[in-house]
């Protein structure tokens, strides 16, 4: 490739390499990036602090929610930012690439916010009510479990199994949660149980 390239423009360029590279060791880049720190805290001033779980994996990273807006003022509570926490022993304010992305996911137009139900024959899922949901997810546990429970084998001995329905627990629960599902899952007599973190 052959570059016409003058003596002045040479020089020009030449010089304004050195300039730039002047104004870099004069210490203008610390002051800009002294300006960003001092400025940064002032981003979340007005904004509402919630901590929780990422909602992905079975790592249960901690994250920091921030909206503005408050909902016992008749608000929109409006989520703007989200980013690791710092004083989380699982992540300590590092996130995946998936977990970074979770205001995204909050805000995303496809995100399923209600309960749906697609009725037998039906074409497409109808928005239910949560009650609704319960009521119907309660009474087919019940005629599932009165069909199918096992209280003893042919031999007599008492097993008290219910094995046509199984339950997946979530991972990212408190010790509490976790004991708690696990004895609710097993007063019911259900065998297939598993956990999110196994998965």
């Amino acid at each position: 490739m052959n570059v016409d390239l003058s003596r002045r423009d040479f020089l020009i360029g030449a010089g304004a390499t050195v300039v730039a590279t002047s104004i870099g060791a004069m210490g203008f880049e610390e002051a800009e990036a002294a300006e960003a720190a001092h400025v940064r805290p002032f981003k979340l001033t007005t904004t509402t602090e919630t901590r929780n779980t990422c909602p992905y994996c079975s790592v249960a990273c901690g994250v920091i929610i921030y909206s503005k807006g408050s909902l016992g003022k008749g608000e929109k509570a409006d989520i703007v930012h989200i980013e690791g926490d710092a004083d989380h022993p699982t992540n300590r304010g590092t996130l995946c690439p998936k977990g970074a992305a979770l205001k995204d996911f909050v805000h995303a137009p496809t995100r399923l916010q209600y309960p749906m139900h697609r009725k037998p024959g039906a074409d497409r899922f109808e928005r239910m009510s949560w009650e609704d949901a319960f009521d119907r997810i309660a009474r087919l546990m019940k005629d599932d479990r009165d069909a199918n429970f096992v209280a003893k084998t042919p031999a007599g001995l008492p097993v008290n199994r219910w094995t046509t329905t199984g339950m997946l627990a979530a991972s990212a629960t408190t010790n509490e949660t976790a004991w708690a599902t696990f004895k609710f899952a097993k007063s019911l007599g259900i065998v297939g149980f598993d956990n999110q973190a196994r998965v």
